[in-house]
C-alpha cells in the first residue's frame, strides 16, 4: 500500500497489509481488514466490511451494508446488492470457535447479487448469473442463471447483458436487448458461437 492511487474516505480503516487496486474508492465508515486483496476500480459502498482474506476482483462493485466474510472470493465485474448478506460456516454457534471451517464461496465474473439476498456459504455464483433481491441460494448457481426465491430456484437466464433471455427453439436463448444469443446444453447455458 505504498502508493496510494485509491480513495479511502477519512471514517473508514484499512487495516495492514492488504492490497488496493488502483483506482478504488471505499466510501464512508468501512472496514477493509487485513490480508484482503481488493482490484482495481473498485467501489466499496458505506458501511462494507471486507474481512480477512477475502478477494475481490477488479471492477467489483458493492453496495451499502454489505458483510463480505472470509471465504468469499468475488471475481471480477461482480456487483453485490444493498444489504446482501454472505456466510462462512453452516452450523455457528457463539460459543464455539469454528474459524477452521469456514467454506469458500466464489461468485464468478460478472455475476449479480440483488439487494437482501442471502448468500449460504460453500456454493458457487455462475458467470453472469444474477440473483435476485431477496433470494436464499442455497446450492450452486449456473452460469446465466437467474434465480428468485426462498430457496433460490432458476426461473430463467440472463444475458451478459442483464437482460432476460428469451427462450428460442432447440435450446436456443436469445437477448431481446442485443440480440446476443446462448444455447442450453445439459443443463448448461453457454455463448452461441
Amino acid at each position: 500500500m505504498a502508493d496510494k492511487d485509491y480513495f479511502v474516505h477519512e471514517s473508514s480503516y484499512v487495516d495492514e497489509p492488504c492490497e488496493i487496486g488502483k483506482g478504488t474508492k471505499i466510501w464512508h465508515f468501512s472496514h477493509i481488514m487485513k490480508n484482503s486483496k481488493i482490484g482495481e476500480n473498485c467501489n466499496i459502498g458505506q458501511n462494507v466490511v471486507i474481512s480477512p482474506n477475502v478477494i475481490l476482483g477488479n471492477n467489483v462493485k458493492i453496495q451499502n451494508n454489505v458483510s463480505v466474510y472470509t471465504g468469499v472470493i468475488c471475481e471480477d465485474d461482480v456487483f453485490l446488492g444493498p444489504s446482501c448478506v454472505f456466510t462462512n460456516v453452516i452450523n455457528p454457534r457463539a460459543f464455539i470457535e469454528r474459524k477452521d471451517e469456514y467454506k469458500k464461496t466464489i461468485v464468478k465474473k460478472g455475476a449479480s447479487i440483488g439487494a437482501n439476498a442471502t448468500i449460504v456459504c460453500g456454493y458457487n455464483i455462475g458467470e453472469y448469473a444474477f440473483v435476485g433481491a431477496g433470494a436464499v441460494v442455497t446450492k450452486d448457481v449456473p452460469d446465466y442463471a437467474l434465480v428468485i426465491g426462498t430457496p433460490a430456484r432458476v426461473v430463467g437466464y440472463v444475458c451478459k447483458c442483464g437482460n432476460k433471455l428469451l427462450e428460442q427453439e432447440n435450446n436456443l436463448y436469445k437477448c431481446s436487448t442485443c440480440n446476443k444469443e446462448y444455447i442450453l446444453t445439459d443443463g448448461n447455458l453457454k455463448p452461441r458461437e
